[in-house]
């Protein structure tokens, strides 16, 4: 079959969820024989490689600005698209939802993963978590495929539309331990820090991390990996700690070098309280990292014992934060136990498979 990936920034994976979503779906794709075509946001590519791992690729613009660049990249993509005689459209973001509505007009075959519910990022003002919010409501009425990532979220189609919506979670690989030059970089020692890997959003909240470790008595640091696309007042309130304690890294694309700071973290924060199944977190597990998760039933439905979680609080963090510190002998264990959950419920194989069977049939 001749399949479209549209609606994320691209591949190679150099951003987030959708984007590592796209790559591993779409490699293995094609080894199991499908021509897979990868719309990448031109913006973002500037080395513009023809193929990646076998996957075509195709370089669309978008507009500079916040509100409309997924918006206006996706449009153009579909328009790229069209002509191409794809027997199957996999399409991320429930934000393109309007967008798809001539597709499927003229009978292309769509699988529309909906991620989370992206009218709860504060992010957002009132009038985009309106859209977000009419968007997701076409997306429930829309004659596509519709992929939901978390069991909550399917839970959630069902009971608010009456839609039923076919769950397939992201999934995350087994690494090696990784490379230490992260480590050497900044000065860490294995086991020495808590790591937070994240986008600096209100949602995510890395600043509630910061508060909770300045005021935890450690000699361990906070190490956090990842930045924000535009300069903002959060993003600037979190680079004002005055704590030497804590190491920005910024982005972090190499996955040998992350899947180092992951392996050797002495526990993993995940403080994503909005969306379904997140791959950061599936990463960290996948590691062996110890976590301490943002109590979303999200994340309860991906962690559930191999880990513990903490409420919307610094000061609940810093208690589960000291918990760990004291019950260090104890963390290697939960570890294991979220290596095996990932293993067991979250192989990409498996998950190539089930979107190949959902386009198939």
């Amino acid at each position: 079959m001749k399949i479209a990936i549209l609606g994320t920034r691209g591949v190679p994976a150099r951003y987030g969820g959708f984007e590592t979503c796209a790559e591993e779906l779409g490699k293995r794709l094609v080894v199991r024989g499908h021509a897979v075509t990868v719309f990448n946001r031109r913006g973002s590519y500037p080395d513009r490689l023809e193929f990646y791992q076998g996957m075509a690729l195709r370089y669309t613009p978008s507009l500079k600005v916040r509100s409309l660049e997924t918006l206006s990249h996706t449009f153009l993509s579909i328009l790229q698209a069209l002509p191409g005689k794809f027997d199957a459209w996999i399409v991320f973001n429930s934000a393109n939802s309007p967008l798809l509505l001539l597709p499927l007009l003229i009978g292309r075959k769509i699988v529309l993963n909906v991620d989370g519910l992206e009218w709860k990022r504060g992010k957002w003002s009132r009038g985009g978590r309106a859209y977000f919010r009419f968007a997701e409501w076409l997306a429930a009425r829309l004659p596509a495929a519709i992929v939901t990532d978390s069991k909550e979220i399917l839970g959630y189609f069902r009971k608010k539309y009456g839609r039923e919506t076919h769950y397939i979670p992201y999934g995350a690989s087994i690494p090696s331990r990784g490379t230490t030059d992260a480590l050497e970089r900044y000065g860490l020692r294995p086991g020495g820090y808590f790591l937070q890997v994240t986008r600096f959003e209100p949602e995510n909240n890395p600043l509630l991390t910061v508060r909770a470790f300045e005021d935890l008595s450690t000699d361990k640091k906070l190490v956090l990996v990842g930045g924000s696309k535009y300069n903002t007042p959060y993003r600037e309130e979190l680079a004002a700690t005055k704590d030497p304690r804590v190491i920005f890294t910024g982005f972090i694309y190499d996955k040998g070098v992350l899947g180092g700071l992951l392996a050797n973290a002495f526990a993993y924060i995940h403080g994503n309280e909005v969306g379904g199944t997140n791959p950061a977190l599936l990463e960290a597990m996948a590691a062996g990292a110890f976590v301490i998760s943002r109590d979303a039933p999200y994340n309860v439905e991906v962690l559930g014992d191999a880990g513990i979680f903490f409420g919307k609080d610094a000061g609940d963090l810093k208690e589960k934060m000291v918990w760990a510190l004291a019950n260090g002998d104890r963390l290697r264990a939960a570890g294991e136990r979220g290596r095996k959950i990932v293993a067991e419920r979250y192989n990409w194989d498996t998950i190539a498979r089930d979107y190949e069977k959902l386009i198939e049939g």
